[in-house]
């Protein structure tokens, strides 16, 4: 994640240039890609807009110095008119520039976005896994719009405010050589001021981020498991562990902003103590004719505007470095490989045995010990193979190795006698039917959600789909139909329901293996096993894997695997392992009453 220390050595510039080495910002600036225009201009006009501004002084002291000293009117009048038209110059370079800056901003933004976005769904599971869904979604959206906060603060600023202290600190030396000297102590001593709380508020504006990321893992958790929390009615515990986690951001956000808010009063103190100075010295240089009182209020306009300018710097740097630790949590992200996708996009075969594993084992990179052990099976065309075992065995692993959702760590996965691996991803997984273990819908109608696997589904195979899945009776009993409104994530929808119709969305097309994991566990006995009937009826020539708890739903399987501590201790048939395999018996016993053992004798 984000580092928590910053360097304690070097000036406020070591500061900036230390985050953005320790950054992976550069990364970022493709993106800036499509506007060099808006990078080039804005900075330019709001550079026109601090010439100007500088200027302005110099004019106020002709004023003062030839207009009010000798009485002219005109000449008054007619300087500040000069004024006006500086200033109505400046904001319009002004104006000009904010436009530009919000251009490439919010473009950046939005192709940051989209391409992080696009990133994340090229991801595989472990890469996933590796920095978590709440994380991801607060990346995509609050690290980007921080970081686009960034790029808009330095079209708009990191220009003028350096430049403003160097122009400013260049026309009072041309104004007073010796009095200038004043400048040369009072900046270092706010420099100073501004690296020491730089310094605090830094390492504390990295830990708030990733407190954020803490109270969005609440949020996601809570918002989904609403149901649980109230069916155990822990509504107080919950709320306690949220206003917990947001209080802990701010207690970081409070102390960041005391010791921050010590920069104003300081460096005001400072400037007014160094404005204090130039009038002392200054009124002595005047009554000696060496200064003019024009050019000593020219001077304090100057020394404001380096105090203003330094400010502006120090917010500056606090905007970079929030934006440099957002880049940083983004490019983490991109540095995550995608899928590697196999060649292999011809998926025709004639041989009859679809499936293989041959001494599989796989390993969670966060996790030591293998979760599949050295796994050996085969299933052919139009068999039904079921897994089963108790929980956190491996069945769900097993099942995610056969898509390729996560890469075999030993030995070989064959689909259609290939290595899985060599296959493209998109062409592989457009032959396999999938049901995860927890039904996701998607808010829509039924026919959007049932057109996931072929957009150009016809509305017969989508009936027919749902006809096998058994979840026809219930959609055609509403009168929309297949116009049905799901909600966002099937809430209007009973578990079963939701469970049929996630089914009949695999079946559509006729994959050549469907893949269910734990899929039927919502579905009562009857309708379970109508379900099972109707499969094997209507796709004699689909590869079944079938991951169950139940055994029932397992014994008209060709083949049964019994999973236990991630090593298969058993593989047969269902006679078989009840009279072979001591786990698997036990679980059957387990789950039938003694006259249903009787009645399946």
């Amino acid at each position: 994640m984000i580092s928590g220390g910053t360097s304690r050595k070097g000036s406020v510039a070591n500061i900036f240039t230390n985050c953005w080495e320790r950054t992976q910002m550069t990364k970022l600036l493709i993106f800036l890609k499509g506007y060099k225009k808006e990078l080039i201009l804005g900075p330019f006009f709001k550079l026109l807009e601090a010439i100007f501004e500088l200027i302005v002084p110099l004019v106020m002291a002709k004023i003062i110095d030839k207009g009010i000293a000798y009485n002219d009117v005109g000449y008054v009048l007619k300087m500040s008119a000069l004024i006006v038209f500086l200033g109505i110059c400046g904001l319009c370079f002004a104006l000009t520039c904010q436009f530009l800056a919000a251009k490439c901003a919010y473009g950046f933004g939005t192709e940051l976005r989209t391409a992080l976005y696009k990133h994340v769904n090229l991801l595989s599971y472990s890469s996933i896994d590796k920095i978590g869904t709440s994380s991801l979604v607060n990346r995509i959206t609050n690290d980007t719009n921080t970081v686009q906060n960034g790029v808009n603060m330095f079209i708009r600023l990191a220009v003028r405010a350096p430049f403003l202290v160097i122009g400013a600190a260049v026309m009072a030396v041309s104004i007073d050589m010796k009095l200038s000297a004043v400048f040369f102590v009072v900046a270092p001593l706010i420099s100073l001021v501004i690296f020491f709380i730089m310094r605090k508020t830094i390492p504390m504006y990295k830990k708030t981020q990733q407190s954020l990321d803490h109270a969005s893992l609440l949020t996601r958790e809570s918002l989904e498991g609403a149901r649980v929390i109230r069916a155990f009615s822990r509504q107080n515990e919950e709320i306690q562990e949220f206003r917990e986690a947001v209080s802990d951001i701010s207690t970081q956000s409070i102390a960041v902003g005391k010791i921050s808010a010590i920069l104003n009063p300081i460096a005001f103190m400072v400037m007014n103590i160094g404005i204090v100075a130039v009038i002392w010295f200054g009124g002595k240089r005047i009554n000696i004719g060496s200064l003019t009182q024009g050019e000593l209020t020219a001077f304090i306009n100057y020394m404001t505007q380096i105090l203003l300018a330094l400010v502006v710097l120090a917010n500056l740097i606090v905007i970079f470095t929030k934006a440099f630790a957002s880049a940083n949590r983004i490019s983490e992200v991109f540095s995550l490989l995608p899928e590697d996708d196999g060649e292999i996009t011809d998926l025709d075969n004639n041989s009859d045995n679809i499936i293989e594993f041959r001494d599989v084992s796989f390993a969670y990179e966060a996790s030591g010990d293998s979760s599949v052990k050295n796994i050996c099976f085969s299933v052919k065309r139009g068999e039904m193979l079921g897994i089963i075992g108790g929980t956190g065995c491996g069945k769900t692993t097993l099942a995610n190795l056969i898509p390729c959702f996560y890469r075999a760590t030993e030995g070989t996965v064959s689909v259609f006698d290939k290595d899985v691996t060599t296959f493209s991803h998109n062409e592989l997984r457009q032959r396999i039917g999938i049901v995860p273990q927890k039904a996701v819908l998607f808010t829509g109608t039924v026919r959007d959600n049932m057109k996931w696997r072929n957009a150009e589904a016809t509305d017969e195979e989508i009936i027919s789909a749902l006809k096998i899945a058994q979840a026809w009776d219930f959609v055609s009993s509403n009168p929309e139909g297949l116009d049905t409104l799901i909600s966002q994530g099937g809430k209007n929808l009973s578990g079963g329901q939701k469970q049929r119709i996630s089914i009949a969305r695999a079946l559509v097309g006729a994959p050549d293996i469907l893949i269910l994991d734990d899929s039927t566990s919502a579905l009562d006995y009857k309708t379970d096993l109508e379900f099972r009937k109707a499969l094997r009826t209507a796709l004699p020539n689909t590869t079944i894997i079938m991951v169950s708890q139940r055994t029932t739903s397992l014994t008209d399987a060709d083949k049964i695997i019994v999973m236990d501590d991630g090593e298969a201790v058993g593989i047969g048939k269902h006679e078989e392992l009840i009279q072979n395999c001591p786990v698997y018996c036990e679980i059957y016993h387990s789950q039938m009453s003694q006259k249903e053992e009787k009645a399946n004798a």
